[in-house]
């Protein structure tokens, strides 16, 4: 897969795509945000990957979003009739969600490692990652608030489920930058790293650790944590059991089993290619 704001490469069952915008501070521009769904969703259809990684380059993990979006010709049409104008913004800013809303729906779990700034639509990214780490010299900020506007790629609507609401309410209505520190203690990030390197070294040996599970059970987690993210307990308990009628077969636990009584990794077969329908 070859793109113009981000690298990717896949070994070992784990995917890992970099930023990779360095002296632009990796704003968010036009070819990311075509890019980056395309790149999430091709891992995901060729079922090589068992695990994403998501890290950067240079200084800071991602300034945000890039001006070039808005002043760009017909890339966010702002004139003409209001109600046609308005229907044609929501539509543009549900496109803009669906980048990282893949994050959310590929079947395989997102860890995002995160270094410097991570400002505006890149909090908006990371909330739709499964787990966040980051460096000592990282900060954090709702950056939308202090230009005017409300941040509308998912921050508001995932940072609630991630961290206390009163915190997750100062941070988006001040838009105040918050460190590393702060962001572990509220639960933002799972472990915070003195250097990249140590990070992406840490992060890799988790992504390691997830790769040797076996795909199914590791998929099925995340469809029911997601699920029961937004559903009752009662409805994701019910949802848990239909999933499990349907999916459950004991082919993984016998390799688990025969594995361990052998003293070695199980083999584990990978999850089907997403395939379009009579190709």
């Amino acid at each position: 897969m070859s793109f113009k704001s981000l690298e990717v490469s896949i070994e070992n069952h784990i995917a890992h795509v970099k930023l990779n915008r360095p002296n632009e501070l990796n704003s968010m521009n036009i070819d990311f945000w075509k890019e980056l769904p395309v790149a999430i969703s091709e891992i995901d259809q060729q079922a090589e990957a068992r695990v994403i990684v998501i890290s950067s380059t240079g200084k800071h993990f991602s300034a945000g979003m890039d001006l070039a979006v808005f002043t760009t010709p017909n890339s966010i049409p702002m004139n003409g009739d209001p109600a046609r104008m308005a229907e044609n913004l929501r539509r543009a800013v549900l496109q803009l969600q669906q980048a990282f809303n893949v994050l959310e729906e590929v079947r395989v779990p997102v860890l995002a490692a995160i270094q410097g700034g991570c400002i505006g639509g890149a909090v908006d990214m990371v909330s739709a990652c499964d787990s966040r780490y980051c460096t000592e010299d990282t900060f954090f900020t709702i950056k939308e608030t202090q230009l005017g506007m409300t941040a509308d790629l998912g921050t508001l609507q995932r940072l609630p489920h991630l961290i206390p609401q009163g915190v997750m309410r100062e941070l988006a209505y001040t838009g105040r930058k918050f460190d590393a520190q702060e962001a572990k203690e509220i639960g933002l990030v799972n472990k915070i790293y003195p250097s990249q390197e140590a990070m992406l070294e840490g992060v890799m040996d988790v992504a390691q650790q997830i790769a040797k599970q076996s795909p199914m059970a590791v998929a099925g987690c995340k469809e029911m944590i997601n699920y029961s993210r937004d559903h009752s307990v009662a409805d994701s308990l019910k949802y848990m059991a239909t999933w499990q009628s349907g999916m459950f077969r004991p082919q993984d636990m016998m390799k688990c089993f025969g594995a361990k009584a052998q003293k070695t990794d199980p083999d584990f077969e990978p999850l089907l290619p997403i395939k379009p329908l009579f190709s």
